[in-house]
């Protein structure tokens, strides 16, 4: 027991005298450390820039997508085989013109004999009239007989009972005439319907049926269209942001622009037009739709675009570049040139960003210049030896 409680004696009198030994070789690295700062001197060098106050229009982008404003999907109204096809998927057609055509013997024999049918039923009509015509050219000489006393009642009765039936099996003979002529009249526009006609403009899909196949009424897509002339950009904002934009709904105003997937702006602006009934229960998101022109067919369905909306403008607004604006936990700041032109650490409140800018609210003023580069090892009350920059210098961009 005595030989344990020595070696534990020992051990912690060396772990002792190494912790002092570390802390010993800390303190003197600090120490010549801190004569080597002193020693070395001399201002930090850094580039600033004079803080920017001027009235700003604020930009929100998004990531969305093109879409075609009256997409159709073109179905038959008759069953049957496609016979015909007029059109090359991917071409441009115009309203009206013929797209297919579907088998149409069957519904030239159904109009035929419909038709006869109709026919036969005018025929029985004709008949059924001249009958009743003959009787009640007789009812009236039977009453002209009555009132001379030369016929009795029930004879004059019994002929105007029969003056009804036939015309009541005229106004029979009427309506078959009228649910036959219905029939024609459907037999007819099935027939008519065998050609598929493009309801409106635009350019067609290139994944249209092909002849041969069988196509059912309402359900088989022959092809699918959309109009070129002009697209949506649809984009998905919160609910703050739609808040900020909704004074510009249908207003006609063209604050609307979009970046193509290779970096181009298209050279045509847009308007906000549409907005969905109701943010969506996973993102809390709404999906708003620009309107823009498509003079040239550039735009089309399903292609990336990057929007931006312009929205109110901000008067006097204090912009810094992004660059100058350093985080620390919650902490938002800014390093300044001082009076003394010493560095000066500057708690700040952002607000939007707008393009290369953050948007200031509180914090700094028009007289401040904030440090832009030359940021990373630099520490408060340091002297600066300060190059003025400027925004085009910078690349900044609004």
């Amino acid at each position: 027991m005595a030989t344990q409680s020595k070696k534990k004696a020992v051990i912690l009198v060396v772990a002792i005298v190494v912790i002092a030994l570390i802390g010993y070789l800390a303190y003197s690295k600090l120490t010549a450390t801190s004569q080597g700062n002193k020693t070395a001197g001399g201002p930090a060098t850094v580039k600033a820039m004079q803080v920017i106050k001027r009235d700003t229009p604020l930009n929100y982008e998004y990531a969305g997508n093109i879409k075609s404003t009256d997409e159709v999907k073109i179905t038959s109204r008759v069953s049957g085989t496609i016979v015909e096809k007029y059109i090359t998927g991917g071409e441009f057609v115009q309203a009206g013109q013929p797209l297919y055509k579907v088998d149409s013997r069957q519904y030239e024999s159904t109009l035929l004999s419909a038709q006869a049918t109709l026919a036969q039923s005018q025929a029985n009509y004709q008949n059924a009239l001249a009958t009743l015509q003959n009787a009640q050219v007789d009812n009236n000489r039977y009453q002209t007989l009555l009132s001379q006393n030369a016929i009795s009642d029930q004879q004059a009765a019994t002929q105007q009972s029969q003056v009804e039936a036939l015309t009541a099996s005229l106004q029979a003979q009427q309506a078959i005439i009228d649910s036959n002529a219905a029939l024609v009249k459907k037999a007819q526009e099935d027939l008519d319907d065998t050609v598929v006609y493009a309801p409106t403009s635009g350019k067609l899909d290139i994944n249209d049926i092909d002849v041969g196949a069988y196509a059912t009424a309402g359900s088989t897509v022959l092809v699918t269209m959309g109009s070129v002339d002009q697209v949506y950009a649809q984009f998905n904002v919160s609910e703050n942001e739609y808040l900020n934009l909704a004074s510009f709904f249908n207003s006609d105003t063209n604050n609307v622009t979009i970046t193509l997937s290779d970096g181009t702006e298209y050279p045509v602006s847009g308007h906000l037009v549409q907005v969905d009934r109701s943010l969506t229960t996973n993102t809390g998101t709404l999906a708003i739709n620009a309107l823009f022109d498509n003079p040239d067919g550039l735009l089309l369905p399903g292609m990336f675009a990057r929007v931006k909306v312009t929205g109110e403008v901000l008067p006097n607004a204090i912009l810094i570049p992004q660059r100058a604006v350093q985080q620390l936990l919650d902490k938002t700041f800014v390093m300044v040139v001082g009076p003394d032109n010493k560095s000066v650490t500057k708690a700040i409140t952002v607000g939007d960003k707008i393009g290369s800018y953050w948007i200031v609210k509180d914090g700094l003023d028009t007289n401040d210049v904030v440090v832009v580069e030359g940021l990373t090892k630099l520490q408060e009350g340091v002297p600066l030896n300060v190059t003025m920059v400027t925004p085009e210098e910078l690349g900044l961009t609004f």
